[in-house]
């Protein structure tokens, strides 16, 4: 049901994409340019930790809530999907944090490598 949410979500956001910025909150974003979403991400990032901080649950879920909201337009803005990072997560499920991590700094180091030995 969740998934439903964030796709129904994601649909509105991609619709209100090219909307008049007077409009719509999304297309404004959007017309301010990617620096404008990041901005918010941190910002709402900010205030979910500092609501965490606080303890105070209805705070921690509406300041979550609007962090997940942004961070559906950044998957916008780089023609991504949530069930883009539902997938991930799934990948991930029953993996050991510390060993995901480690293939993760893995797989980075032989991507980065890989860029090294094509521009030589």
């Amino acid at each position: 049901m969740s998934d439903a949410v964030l796709a129904r979500l994601a649909e509105v956001i991609a619709q209100r994409k090219g909307a008049d910025p007077d409009k719509s909150y999304v297309a404004r974003l959007f017309a301010k340019g990617g620096d404008a979403v990041l901005k918010k991400i941190g910002e709402e990032a900010t205030e979910t930790v500092m609501a965490a901080k606080d303890g105070k649950p209805a705070a921690i879920v509406g300041e979550m809530a609007d962090l997940w909201f942004h961070c559906l337009i950044a998957l916008e803005q780089h023609g991504l999907k949530p069930q883009d990072v539902l997938d991930e997560l799934a990948r991930r499920e029953g993996l050991s944090g510390l060993d995901e991590k480690a293939a993760r700094k893995d797989a980075s180091r032989s991507d980065a490598e890989a860029l090294n030995a094509k521009y030589k």
